[in-house]
């Protein structure tokens, strides 16, 4: 017996968007917490980095949020929310987090699915990126959001904040 095993472009996003970026605030929550108790700057943790040429925490929450909320506004067709990329504390990250969720909330499945297709550019500096909707999602989005909430959370695990892989996945 043959099943379809289609998935939808919204439910291969938003879905999973949204929970890694919840696991995202519970691990920023922790690192918060965790500061407070040890009486440490949060700025140790907000501007820590795994290496000096990556990019430290801060800027970790900045592109997970902006690969989220892009991906779906490129998908759906609609403008992306600007945000200024300013935040200095862990509750100006959580209202970044919280804000790209409310967004991708306000996106719906009608609007994203049938974007397998979509031209999608990215201009990066002086790179130009194309591609179409389904290898957008599966070949640039997902990674980035992984590999930048991976990197928030092993720069607060480096740190000593206890985090473990079920914050990571979430409930």
């Amino acid at each position: 017996m043959e099943t379809d095993m289609t998935i939808s472009m919204y439910d291969a996003s938003v879905p999973g968007l949204k929970h890694i970026l919840r696991s995202l605030a519970t691990i920023l929550g922790k690192a918060a917490e965790h500061a407070d108790s040890r009486k440490i700057d949060p700025g140790v943790f907000l501007n820590a980095r795994l290496f000096p040429d990556m990019f430290p925490l801060v800027k970790q929450v900045q592109i997970a949020t902006d690969q989220a909320k892009g991906c779906a506004a490129r998908l759906a067709g609609v403008d992306s929310p600007k945000f200024e990329d300013k935040e200095t504390t862990f509750d100006e990250l959580q209202a970044r987090i919280a804000n790209t969720i409310a967004f991708l909330d306000g996106v719906k499945a009608n609007q994203i699915d049938g974007s397998e297709e979509r031209d999608i550019v990215l201009q990066l500096h002086e790179t130009r990126l194309e591609f179409k909707g389904r290898d957008y999602l599966i070949n640039w989005v997902l990674p980035n959001v992984y590999f930048h909430v991976t990197t928030a959370y092993n720069i607060l695990r480096h740190n000593g904040v206890d985090i473990g892989k079920k914050d990571y996945l979430g409930g």
